[in-house]
């Protein structure tokens, strides 16, 4: 791909992500287009301002990955990244969007249950202990982690509005989607039924809509008219007990006591 091709569209995609709004569509056009000329001027061994460029790029298909929804495709970027952040950190300047990256990881590991795996990255992140805190981009996912084995869903849930970036509330809208899963089925085992204003405070709804449409996922009878949800009963097991077995298990060894005594 010819340099000033390449460039022409580095600048484009530059321009359409830092738009208000961005222009995903065409970002993600741009994106593909990127990734085979980025390969072809060193992308794996990032040099000079081409080193710089491909980091930009990266990032850049890192956050469209999460504007887009689509997780996998953020899992890849990141990989990549990870190449720039630790490999290259020594060839290339420090980046202003390496830690809420680092940071959106966290949150998605959180959001896939890999605890073990959230430490370990938590652990090799080139910042000292003490400065975790300080990093408004890892002190919120390590508070997340900690609320969420406190079972402090409340705290989950309020610091979805003091994310450091938009796009940390993607990851914890999708934490919330499985604390609401988790509690409608200690509700279902719990209760019979349940007031529909009670309902909507546990499970963190903002409005009656989104508990309906929930409800109907479960499964659950809704009367409107009286303001009741009224959880699905599930069938108990049934066990078959060999009765007549074990009446005579007890005879026969009720008997052998007898011959002892």
């Amino acid at each position: 791909m010819a340099q000033n091709q390449l460039k022409t569209q580095y600048t484009d995609l530059k321009r359409s992500f830092e738009a208000k709004p961005s222009d995903l569509k065409k970002c993600g056009s741009l994106l593909a287009k990127l990734k085979i000329g980025l390969i072809e001027t060193g992308l794996l061994t990032p040099q000079g301002e081409h080193g710089v460029d491909d980091l930009v790029v990266a990032q850049i298909g890192a956050i469209w990955s999460i504007r887009t929804r689509d997780v996998p495709s953020f899992d890849r970027y990141f990989s990549q990244l990870q190449t720039f952040y630790t490999d290259y950190s020594s060839v290339l300047p420090p980046s202003k969007n390496e830690y809420p990256i680092r940071g959106l990881n966290l949150i998605r590991l959180l959001t896939q249950n890999r605890i073990a795996d959230f430490h370990t990255t938590l652990e090799s992140l080139p910042l000292p202990a003490d400065a975790i805190a300080d990093n408004q981009y890892i002190s919120h996912p390590v508070n997340l982690e900690q609320w969420l084995m406190e079972g402090s869903y409340s705290k989950v849930w309020n610091a979805r509005e003091r994310a450091p970036v938009e796009e940390y509330k993607f990851f914890v809208d999708s934490l919330m989607g499985t604390i609401r899963n988790e509690i409608a089925s200690c509700e279902e085992a719990a209760y019979e039924s349940l007031p529909l204003k009670d309902a909507l405070t546990l499970l963190f709804f903002k409005n009656q809509s989104e508990l309906l449409i929930f409800a109907q996922q479960r499964g659950w009878q809704v009367d409107l008219s009286k303001s009741l949800i009224t959880f699905a009963t599930k069938g108990e097991e049934q066990v078959d007990i060999p009765k007549q077995k074990l009446i005579s298990s007890a005879l026969a060894y009720a008997r052998e006591l007898e011959q002892i005594v």
